[in-house]
């Protein structure tokens, strides 16, 4: 037991040198974001949409005359990331690193296909001449987007799960189809919300899809550095998950950051992409 308890705190020792050295990087690259980024909460949460969205217009909801950070399809996939993530961790699962039973799976490749579907049928209006098979519209996007960011949280979080923890649960993120069909319930509860077109409910759910980047970003890159240092399943609690976490935050910030430069020098604004007929 000596033993134990003396590894134990040979452990925490050794890695507080790396938490200060990740919460110096990510403090020092949010700062560097920061600054640079547009004013204002909304203007945050826009540069981070600008990094990863084409934000064109007319394909986009607006709060008032503001258009929102993401456009209509990226809007509900980060809302659908946030809701799935959420709505798991509140069932208990915050731990669960085995993937959703075979009919989920089943429900899930049909959401990302109808997204990817409806995708290209309105990626194909942007060039004259091609032929489409229906009229593209923004609560389409939405819809196929939040189902699909959904059908992600459910694939990407338990795998997050069993790369974090050293002792995650054996359990199924998604435990039956009826619970899956709860979620997307909930999801469409959100749609709704965002066709109601009321700034004071779109401005809320305009942050959340923007945080929802940076939850997504943040797993894939922990999941990264950790397989990179060999430090996976290491973590017993949340103080000892501090350094992937808070690299993995890192590491999407640097991203983002580097992307919006890259974007602003060329295109010299913040707005989206214009492209004619979009």
């Amino acid at each position: 037991m000596a033993v134990a308890d003396s590894a134990a705190e040979q452990t925490k020792v050794s890695s507080r040198p790396a938490a200060w050295l990740v919460l110096t990087a990510l403090a020092v690259v949010f700062t560097v974001w920061f600054l640079y980024a547009p004013a204002g909460v909304l203007g945050k949460a826009t540069a981070v949409g600008y990094a990863i969205c084409h934000r064109i217009d007319s394909r986009s909801f607006h709060i008032g005359n503001i258009q929102m950070p993401l456009c209509a399809r990226c809007t509900g996939i980060y809302l659908g990331v946030v809701l799935g993530v959420g709505l798991m961790a509140a069932a208990g699962r915050w731990r669960a690193g085995v993937l959703p039973p075979l009919r989920v799976i089943v429900a899930i490749v049909l959401f990302i296909t109808a997204m990817g579907v409806d995708g290209v049928n309105s990626y194909f209006t942007l060039i004259p001449g091609l032929p489409h098979v229906y009229e593209p519209q923004n609560w389409l996007r939405l819809l196929t987007g939040i189902l699909t960011g959904v059908a992600v949280s459910g694939l990407i979080y338990p795998v997050f799960n069993q790369t974090l923890w050293r002792r995650w649960q054996e359990t199924p993120i998604v435990r039956g189809l009826w619970e899956f069909v709860g979620i997307v319930l909930a999801a469409m509860v959100v749609v709704a919300l965002v066709l109601s077109n009321n700034p004071y409910i779109l401005y809320p759910l305009a942050l959340i899809s923007s945080g929802g980047v940076l939850v997504l970003m943040t797993m894939t890159n922990s999941m990264i550095f950790m397989l990179a240092t060999r430090t996976e399943n290491k973590a017993e609690n949340w103080r000892q998950a501090l350094v992937p976490v808070a690299a993995g935050l890192t590491v999407a910030l640097s991203l983002i950051l580097f992307i919006d430069i890259l974007r602003f020098t060329v295109t010299g604004t913040w707005n989206g992409f214009i492209i004619p007929g979009a």
